[in-house]
């Protein structure tokens, strides 16, 4: 008895410093409340035919987990034909019971009870010995059960268990006759399924929870720097509201950009002079003709054919918009283009033309109208 006493008494502090290093949720009193029913068989350990000498047993009981490790129960038991009494019930057992669940013990708690799970149970109990009228008065002893409960927790929830539960029943001192030791000779194998539901804890589950343990500074400095999230968002999102405004703006000012049909500059013709001017304008960035402007590229050609000695020069411009370097480039390019129209479509000779780049022109005041190439005839 002591060595069991003295178990509990080890495993339970044990547990109790596991516990304290792990917070858990559904430890209120009334949490983890548990009630069943015992259906099974008892049979005298020593001296006695296993099957043959089986008497049947039943019982309910009550438990209560004070952590996932380690709980009490309250248990009472009824044995039927036992002993020759007449009485409905031969034998009663009502026991306070230790209830150690091993798995937890050595393999700690993940926040919900294994499917399958061993528990160890010992407790000392009352024994009620029913004697008929005719043969005596009632005896009462006391008892000690030792044991195991195999568990399969069963469902999602984990609110039910069947359980099979094989024990030790001693009757301690022979019905208050003899000292108090554990004798074989006054022993019985309980054999017994259960059937247990698991009540529902303050925290909505049948059984104990982890959760992570915060203290008050850590929980502040947590909330400091979620409504520091909170407030970077808020400005991220409307610089990209801006930003989106901007890019709907200069979509919208681009498409009405390439849609304006192109300026025109009427050709000049100084008689006097003896000399012609055409300009072909150009699209921002553009250096190849558009269609509308082939009749002013078309009017030099025929001029040169009809008039063998004249020549032409062809000085391209450009945009302020850009770098300097793009807008010369841009410039030149402007320029061949012309001349290699000419060439190649109206097979005006390549030594009649001097095409060059004059970089960014201000001959206009709207700086649009300064993307052209102008062309100049040169007559003898």
């Amino acid at each position: 008895m002591k060595k069991i006493f003295a178990g509990l008494l080890l495993s339970g502090i044990a547990i109790c410093h596991v516990s304290g290093q792990t917070a858990l949720e559904g430890n209120k009193f009334s949490d983890n409340w548990s009630i069943g029913i015992n259906v099974g068989g008892v049979t005298p350990l020593t001296h006695h035919s296993f099957f043959k000498n089986m008497r049947s047993a039943v019982g309910v009981h009550v438990s209560k987990h004070l952590t996932p490790t380690f709980g009490l129960g309250f248990e009472a038991m009824g044995y039927f034909n036992t002993t020759k009494s007449k009485t409905a019930f031969d034998e009663s057992n009502v026991s306070l019971l230790g209830l150690v669940n091993l798995n937890n013990l050595f393999g700690g708690y993940n926040g919900m009870p294994r499917s399958f799970e061993i528990e160890a149970v010992a407790g000392i109990g009352w024994m009620h010995y029913y004697v008929g009228r005719n043969m005596g008065e009632d005896q009462n002893g006391m008892s000690t059960k030792l044991g195991l409960n195999f568990n399969f927790n069963l469902g999602e929830s984990k609110a039910w268990t069947l359980a099979l539960k094989p024990a030790l029943v001693y009757d301690m001192n022979s019905m208050g006759t003899k000292p108090v030791y554990f004798h074989s000779g006054r022993a019985v194998w309980e054999i017994s399924a259960g059937f247990v539901y698991h009540f529902r804890c303050s925290n909505g589950e049948h059984h104990f929870t982890k959760v992570r343990p915060y203290d008050q500074s850590e929980f502040d400095a947590l909330n400091a720097q979620i409504n520091q999230l909170r407030s970077e968002l808020e400005r991220n999102d409307n610089v990209l509201q801006d930003a989106n405004q901007k890019v709907t703006d200069l979509e919208t000012a681009l498409e009405e950009y390439k849609n304006r049909e192109p300026k025109i500059v009427k050709d000049t013709i100084d008689n006097s002079k003896k000399t012609l001017e055409s300009v072909i304008t150009f699209r921002q960035g553009r250096i190849t003709i558009d269609n509308s402007q082939l009749p002013n590229v078309e009017r030099i050609a025929i001029y040169l054919r009809n008039h063998k000695e004249a020549g032409v020069v062809i000085k391209g411009y450009a945009s302020p918009e850009g770098s300097e370097e793009l807008n010369e480039r841009i410039a030149r390019q402007r320029a061949e283009a012309v001349q290699k129209m000419l060439v190649n479509k109206y097979g005006i000779s390549k030594e009649r033309i001097v095409a060059e780049g004059q970089g960014i022109g201000y001959m206009f005041e709207e700086p649009d109208w300064n993307r052209v190439s102008i062309c100049t005839i040169n007559s003898k």
